[in-house]
């Protein structure tokens, strides 16, 4: 290691006039108290340009660690072309600096209960370390300093295991310290609250009193936990909340990028006072408890935008089982490029919805992407010349340029009545929530037949099978032959990391079972997910749509009757050029974009 440059200790780091040295030392993390120092070791490791080390010289940085505050610049990482210097990548430098493991904490992973019981918050906070696991042989402790270990003894010694240290961004650190702290204390004060004898009803309780001090819904504890589950969904880009009672725990499970995650465990009567204050907020019936509700919550994210929830109940053995669907209006309002539909794909959609009359359907399962579909394209339609009137239930999100009305079938406004109001109404464009019964199918055909444009949703495995559905409705096989614009099919998987994704070599058998019947051969190069801090270490990030868009043919509108063979429909379809949903997501596989895997994960068996 050669010696440091003089610039370097000198505490104005005054750097040399033409470029950074390329010297190789270890930087001294004694003298790396400030921004500029901190600069200056990455201009001298050849991760800065000279230009940007005395740009941050000039730059006066406010708030936390000088790491945080340069990784708000965003400089460009010139060890990665296309980089930026993030904080993830930045602390990972330092750790290397440091010679210790760097630790990125990916809260969903972390058990809340078990590391906060190793010390207090505020020895914690006094010595700025966090223990982030408790293995069966080791504790691991994240510090911002790792090389000063006066805590190390007492720490080993109330565990009575070894500690290993790692780096933790001092930012994260303190941010996750309160966290973990304050929803461990509330959790713990709400339980001290309770009874053993007074939990959730459930099928299995004995008949006790109730006690009178019982964690309720108003309770300050419960409010900290419930203001501190939905700031985490959010900042998580958590799509679902499920709050689940089971015998002695309520646990806690976000779904995110179409995948459940564990997240929390708590005792089950503050599980159950947490569903109380969620339906508290949700206007909802907090007494009854042996019905299935539905309630809505709007509220807003850590960035400031609103955000809508929809929240349903169900009881089950243990108790009432909550679940939350976060509906964020950025989500809502993407553009179709932003949903992954691709340019041919897009010219067939438009085709089925510019008409001035039929049906157009989406269909998919729940959590597919329909309703963010729908809303897109009545943002496209709802021009000032055309009136836009839509029937949902709920209403997801507010339009100005939408007259939206919600269903309400305890007053008999359900979607049937809601169109037949609306065609006095003057509606030139109808979007209706769901095609769930007769009634709403004829009311949508009718409306079709008198010269409006109707968009829907039915649930279904795949465009043909709309035909199939409509007919088990009951809908005449000549009504569907003359209204059905089109069906489009959808479901949406998960992108692969564009940090971390990895070349492989093609399996063939599985690029077979992919595109099958066909014998289109492989793409030269497929990607497998990689891991990193980026994606926490999944290898994905986001998702995006698959589509399967049935315009139907003269030819195929004539196998529509009474007795409809869905295997010709769908050999059809395909001989029309109408790709399936495998066929669709092979075409991302092949780009790179995500893995044969999620797309069969995705989609139904190909028959």
């Amino acid at each position: 290691m050669g010696p440091r440059p003089d610039w370097y200790n000198d505490r104005r780091h005054t750097a040399p006039p033409t470029a950074c040295p390329t010297t190789d030392f270890m930087p001294d993390p004694a003298h790396l108290k400030s921004a500029a120092a901190i600069a200056a070791a990455l201009c001298a490791d050849g991760r800065i340009s000279e230009a940007d080390r005395q740009r941050l010289q000039r730059t006066p940085l406010s708030g936390g660690h000088p790491i945080a505050a340069i990784a708000a610049l965003e400089l460009p990482d010139l060890h990665h072309r296309g980089r930026v210097l993030t904080g993830e990548v930045l602390g990972q430098w330092w750790a290397e600096q440091l010679g210790v493991p760097y630790y990125s904490i990916n809260p969903l992973r972390v058990n809340v209960q078990a590391v906060t019981a190793v010390m207090s918050f505020n020895y914690a906070k006094r010595h700025r370390i966090l223990c982030v696991e408790v293995r069966p042989d080791a504790v691991v402790i994240g510090a911002a300093d790792p090389q000063v270990r006066g805590w190390q003894p007492a720490v080993e010694q109330t565990t009575r295991k070894p500690v290993r240290t790692v780096f933790v961004r001092p930012d994260l650190l303190d941010k996750y310290t309160i966290e973990f702290y304050s929803i461990a204390r509330s959790v713990s004060g709400a339980d001290a609250r309770g009874d053993s004898g007074s939990r959730v009803t459930n099928f299995e309780q004995l008949v006790d009193l109730k006690s009178d001090k019982e964690a309720g819904a108003e309770d300050q504890h419960i409010v900290n936990i419930v203001d501190w589950l939905l700031q985490y969904a959010f900042s998580q880009r958590a799509s679902d909340i499920h709050l689940e009672p089971a015998r002695e725990l309520g646990k806690v499970r976000f779904r995110i990028d179409g995948v459940l995650h564990d997240v929390y465990e708590m005792p089950r009567n503050v599980a159950g006072a947490v569903t109380a204050r969620l339906k508290v907020l949700g206007r909802m019936d907090v007494a009854e408890k042996r019905r299935p509700q539905d309630g809505r919550i709007k509220t807003r994210n850590p960035e400031g935008r609103e955000v809508e929830l929809r929240l349903s109940t169900l009881p089950t053995a243990f108790g009432e089982k909550l679940v939350l669907r976060i509906f964020d209006p950025e989500v809502l309002l993407r553009s179709f490029e932003q949903m992954g539909l691709e340019e041919a794909d897009l010219r067939a959609w438009r085709s089925l919805t510019t008409r001035s009359s039929g049906i157009a359907l989406v269909t998919g399962p729940t959590g597919s992407g329909k309703t963010t579909t729908l809303y897109t394209t009545l943002r496209e339609l709802a021009t000032a010349e055309v009136n836009v009137s839509t029937l949902e239930d709920p209403i997801e999100m507010v339009v100005d340029s939408l007259n939206q009305t919600q269903v309400q079938p305890q007053i008999d406004l359900n979607f049937a009545a809601g169109i037949r109001t609306l065609l006095r109404q003057d509606p030139d464009i109808i979007m209706v929530g769901e095609i769930r019964d007769r009634e709403t199918a004829d009311m949508a055909v009718q409306a079709a037949l008198t010269g409006h444009l109707v968009l829907s949703t039915l649930h279904t495995n795949d465009a043909p099978t709309a035909i199939t559905r409509l007919l088990d409705l009951g809908l005449p096989a000549h009504l569907i032959r003359v209204t059905l614009n089109g069906v489009m099919a959808q479901r949406l998987v998960r992108t692969l990391c564009p940090h971390c994704r990895a070349p492989i070599e093609v399996e063939r058998e599985a690029w077979q079972t992919l595109i099958a019947p066909f014998k289109q051969p492989p793409p030269e190069k497929l990607y497998r997910p990689g891991g990193c801090l980026e994606c926490r270490n999944t290898g994905y990030m986001g998702r995006e749509g698959i589509y399967e868009i049935m315009h139907p043919s003269t030819a195929l509108r004539r196998l529509i009757t009474e007795q409809t063979d869905l295997e010709k429909v769908r050999r059809q379809s395909l001989q029309d050029g109408n790709l399936t949903l495998r066929l669709a997501g092979a075409k991302k596989v092949a780009a790179g974009r995500t893995t044969i895997e999620e797309v069969l994960r995705v989609t139904p068996v190909a028959e």
